[in-house]
């Protein structure tokens, strides 16, 4: 290959980085991350950051592996995190979405991959966001494994980026929580969110631009931002911790589709879900979002999670004892209601 084009002079030479990729930036930011990722190391990672594809050896702890995987976004809330230059737990929200999904098969988080999109590189603003991720996966007790940094100008707009990422676990295969077994009479209960966690950002952010809102109001012991950012929760180790307790017939991740479209996801045919919603403290944030967007109570069930961030279904006589052993764990669970019996014409959920 030729080393220059003789019919046009130097001063017309370009390069990748004339046409908008830093490629010292994106070597530089490896570097960056590195020392995050280590922290989140499993000792069955054979080879990690740094390589073409990362080798995980599926722990020997397992008798008949299944392997459990999910991808998820971060979605609209990136619009606000941009806003407020809120990097440092956007992250968080990223690892939860995805290996909260995988924990309701009963599947134990192994490692986690991170896609970051942007038009310009900036080093510091995604190592910020990836420092976030190993947080996440810290949680979660996961390894941050590997991932993709794409600087593609033109695309997203300056000061812009998006996330997507990727979570693998295991589960024995006799272990697989997938709902089959619930029956009438079963005790459904909910362990309390963060707030909004990624869910319904859309109509958050229609709320705040329709009424030209100050998200530095304060609402109870903090601001509106704080609230409305607050980084969704992983329930990964307590909820794992109630696997080696007891046996759990069904969980439900509350994400996009609210309490009204996730619950039923995981009910046998011809079983509903009675609910009560009083019997949980649904947070202000929630009571403020349905008075400043004039929602409907069936609206707000279907968007947000009012409060209830995994719900899960036990034997009424386990109730006492998972209550417990996720109380002693660090979670607020609430009893929030049961399963009936259904007709063909009545709904899989009804909150009264």
């Amino acid at each position: 290959m030729t080393s220059s084009n003789p019919q046009h002079p130097k001063s017309d030479q370009l390069s990748y980085r004339d046409a908008g990729v830093n490629l010292d930036a994106g070597n530089l930011l490896v570097e960056k991350i590195k020392p995050f990722a280590q922290r989140t190391w499993r000792p069955e990672i054979l080879a990690g950051i740094g390589g073409f594809g990362a080798l995980f050896e599926v722990p020997h702890k397992y008798r008949h592996p299944v392997l459990v995987s999910g991808t998820d976004g971060v979605g609209t809330k990136l619009k606000l995190a941009f806003q407020f230059n809120q990097h440092d737990s956007i992250g968080i929200d990223l690892v939860a979405m995805s290996v909260n999904d995988i924990l309701v098969q009963g599947a134990e988080p192994l490692f986690f991959l991170d896609y970051f999109a942007c038009g310009r590189l900036d080093v510091d603003t995604a190592a910020r966001v990836v420092q976030s991720i190993a947080a996440g996966c810290m949680q979660a007790g996961c390894a941050l494994i590997g991932g993709e940094t794409a600087e593609m100008p033109g695309m997203y707009p300056e000061g812009e980026y998006d996330l997507a990422g990727f979570a693998v676990g295991v589960v024995e295969k006799d272990s697989i929580i997938n709902g089959s077994s619930i029956t009438e009479n079963d005790v459904v209960l909910g362990i309390t969110s963060n707030g909004v966690h990624s869910n319904g950002f859309s109509l958050i952010r229609k709320i705040i631009e329709k009424h030209a809102i100050d998200l530095n109001n304060k609402l109870e012991n903090g601001t509106l931002i704080e609230a409305i950012m607050a980084p969704t929760r992983i329930y990964v180790k307590p909820v794992l911790e109630l696997f080696r307790r007891l046996p759990v017939k069904g969980i439900a991740h509350i994400t996009g589709g609210g309490l009204l479209e996730n619950i039923p996801r995981i009910l046998p045919m011809r079983t509903m879900a009675y609910v009560n919603k009083e019997s949980w403290e649904i947070p202000p944030l929630f009571h403020w979002l349905q008075q400043q967007g004039n929602v409907t109570d069936e609206e707000m069930f279907r968007v947000f999670n009012c409060g209830i961030g995994m719900v899960l279904v036990v034997a009424p006589e386990y109730a006492k004892e998972a209550i417990a052993v996720l109380h002693d764990n660090g979670e607020t669970v609430w009893q929030i209601g049961h399963i009936k019996q259904r007709d063909a014409n009545e709904p899989a959920i009804l909150i009264v």
